[in-house]
């Protein structure tokens, strides 16, 4: 696949604030790739400069391998998380009122299909629900017939079926050799839908790759995790552990091995909690908190 986008030492400061510390990395055609951080870590204030909403202090962003410009931030469709419609207009108008604004839109016939807005093209926009506003949104996004795609946090606030009928169509979307860029707060979203994801904190990179590399590297076996008794436990060199959150959290190759070794040293097992590790853990270990928190 083809580099559609390249970050080289992005940079922005806030009077003393270095929100975003000379970062770099590059975006696959066709992938969905995930920017994640807690708040504050820098992420918003990279999307933006991505988008041309802001001018980075320092650093390039190459857009198909040239220098992005004005051209490119136009041609790109974005999803914000709050978006203001006209009032009184109903789906159908809306999409049409956006169309408008290109000189040459998608068809919007297949926009409704791929965004299955059919049964509700006739109701003001207004009255959608939560899944239904979304799907709507997407569509907006896409009306400018845009080969990148930013969705910021798309499914915030949607019930589980709606989240995971978003999910579908930002499949469709990537099946199309569109590519998404994509912000959320679901650490299962972006294990479900990202082929890489970019970790930020306190506005550096922390963990760039795809998210099955990224558990490889970082946790084998399985995770225990118990309330934090305030002790250090010995393990053997092959396990790990981290303390967040009122946890103590245990990497482990062999657990009924360290299960024998926490009780020899007099650790309580109530609350034990034994799982195989995910997006979240990863999140946790390397932030220190949840994603969510």
């Amino acid at each position: 696949m083809s580099t559609v986008l390249d970050v080289r030492g992005l940079t922005k400061k806030y009077a003393e604030l270095v929100a975003v510390n000379g970062i770099s990395f590059s975006v696959k055609q066709g992938s969905c790739f995930g920017l994640l951080g807690p708040n504050g870590a820098g992420k918003t204030t990279t999307i933006e400069m991505l988008e041309g909403l802001v001018q980075p202090d320092a650093g390039e962003i190459f857009y198909h391998g040239k220098p992005a410009s004005r051209a490119d931030f136009q041609q790109l469709g974005v999803q914000f998380q709050q978006t203001a419609l006209q009032d009184y207009l109903t789906v159908h108008e809306t999409l049409k009122l956006f169309a408008a604004f290109y000189p040459k839109p998608a068809d919007l016939a297949e926009l409704i299909q791929l965004c299955d807005l059919t049964e509700i093209l006739d109701r003001d926009h207004r009255k959608l629900s939560g899944g239904q506003r979304q799907r709507l949104l997407l569509a907006l996004a896409l009306v400018n017939e845009p080969q990148i795609i930013f969705l910021d946090e798309p499914t915030t606030g949607l019930d589980p079926h709606a989240r995971r009928n978003f999910w579908a169509l930002i499949e469709q979307v990537k099946a199309q050799g569109r590519t998404v860029i994509l912000t959320t707060h679901y650490m299962d979203e972006a294990e479900q839908l990202c082929d890489q994801i970019l970790i930020m904190d306190k506005g550096n990179i922390i963990a760039l790759d795809s998210p099955e590399a990224l558990l490889a590297q970082h946790f084998c076996g399985a995770l225990l995790r118990l309330p934090d008794q305030g002790q250090d436990p010995e393990l053997p060199d092959d396990a790990s552990w981290s303390r967040a959150g009122g946890y103590l959290q245990i990497n482990s190759r062999d657990i009924e091995q360290t299960i024998r070794l926490l009780q020899a040293q007099q650790f309580s097992l109530e609350g034990l909690f034994i799982k195989s590790a995910n997006l979240d853990d990863l999140f946790l270990k390397l932030t220190g908190h949840s994603l969510s928190a």
